[in-house]
């Protein structure tokens, strides 16, 4: 039975070249957070790797592996010693010429608990997931761990309110977001970039609201190429305030204390559950209505 208080972990850091130099230190971070009581520990987008997007080449495609595979079974012992819960972004290679952006949820005696594939997948400038991704086809899962009933979704994922509601529908207490987003170092201005990162903050806390269940994105820092990753990973609990957050540019341990007793609270002071018109939505099917 889950307890009703859990501390849970944000690891943002940069990245470097090697990947087996990041696995290495993912997992001292990890058992640096299991050691301040953290008993559900999150990493970042891809965190095995430079962030690949940027361009669109063919030798990335080689830094695929299988979920559940060689990273997911050395997290799977550093689980088990640490007793604690460990999300992790993967890029996972399915089939021969079939990738996916992929979370792999590891319990805290070290099971594997299942992965979640990407849905949304993005094509943008210094973000062209799409050429290297296809889209996920698991669906929005809900795994019940030792400490807490979580949802992954994956960056892109932030923006929709559709993959947070029917993830917290089937019993996500915590949605977790491991991320890689930033600024191009040619932005404009820093006004722009301000109002980017305040929107990206603000569509997360608003799923926090809706859905009455604690938000916590786990996002990298650091220059690669021409993208600064803007860190700010943040937790936010389930009326969307920002309780705890990362600053810009530093590799941190973000530590937060969840109280998952006052999901029920805020659902009976805010019953926005109670109250959906659910008959009403089947339009929400359609790409837009004309």
């Amino acid at each position: 039975m889950c307890a009703e208080k859990v501390r849970i972990a944000l690891v943002q850091m940069s990245c470097a070249a090697e990947p087996e130099n990041n696995l290495k230190t993912v997992c001292d971070r990890i058992g640096e957070a299991a050691a301040k009581g953290a008993k559900i520990v999150c990493l970042q987008e891809l965190f095995r790797t430079l962030y690949f997007c940027r361009t669109e080449e063919y030798e990335p495609f080689g830094l695929a592996e299988d979920v559940p595979g060689p990273t997911t079974e050395i997290l799977q012992r550093v689980a088990a010693e640490h007793e604690v819960v460990i999300v992790a972004s993967l890029f996972e290679k399915r089939a021969r010429g079939l990738f996916h952006n992929t979370a792999a949820v590891i319990d805290a005696g070290g099971s594997y608990l299942g992965k979640y594939r990407k849905m949304h997948i993005p094509d943008d400038p210094g973000f062209y997931e799409k050429f290297y991704f296809a889209p996920g086809d698991l669906g929005y899962r809900v795994f019940k761990t030792r400490y807490a009933a979580i949802g992954v979704l994956l960056c892109w994922d932030q923006w929709y309110p559709e993959a947070a509601r029917l993830t917290a529908l089937k019993g996500a207490e915590i949605l977790f977001y491991p991320t890689a987003v930033g600024w191009a170092l040619s932005e404009e201005s820093d006004e722009v970039r301000r109002s980017q990162m305040q929107a990206w903050k603000i569509i997360q806390q608003s799923h926090a609201i809706a859905n009455g269940v604690y938000v916590a994105a786990a996002n990298r820092v650091g220059i690669e190429g021409e993208l600064r990753f803007w860190g700010s990973s943040f937790v936010s609990d389930p009326f969307g305030r920002i309780t705890d957050i990362a600053d810009e540019n530093s590799d941190q341990i973000l530590l937060a204390d969840c109280d998952l007793g006052r999901i029920g609270f805020y659902r009976s002071h805010w019953p926005f559950l109670r109250d959906r018109r659910i008959e009403t939505y089947g339009e929400l099917q359609q790409r837009y209505i004309d």
